[in-house]
């Protein structure tokens, strides 16, 4: 599994940042492009901010709008899972109640790669 780098959401949205996160997921397609039996997991996620049974269905929108995206550039969606996760795997302190800044809760907002089958 990979980390996306640069591939992160404002907060609460599920859009496609342009232009930061569009060139990480072109850079995505080109991979997936030169290895066709590449099937992968796109596995987003969100910061503590919110409830979270919303932070569920934001992360799982998330998911969605980046394989939608993949689709986009001609990647076959049966070669893309997708999963959220909500706030349930964060990357640093800023659980519930915890003051961190807007750079630390940014790091959260993210889309993880997992490699199915190469």
């Amino acid at each position: 599994m990979f980390v996306l780098k640069d591939l992160y959401y404002d907060f609460d949205k599920y859009a496609i940042r342009y232009p930061d996160a569009t060139h990480v997921l072109d850079s995505l397609a080109i991979i997936l492009q030169e290895h066709p039996t590449m099937r992968i997991s796109l596995e987003s996620h969100t910061d503590s901010r919110g409830n979270d049974a919303y932070n569920m269905r934001l992360s799982d929108r998330r998911a969605e709008s980046a394989v939608q995206y993949l689709v986009q550039k001609g990647i076959a969606q049966n070669r893309l899972e997708w999963k959220g996760y909500g706030e349930s795997r964060l990357v640093n302190r800023c659980s519930n109640g915890v003051k961190c800044t807007e750079e630390e809760h940014q790091a959260n907002r993210r889309t993880e790669v997992r490699i199915l089958e190469e």
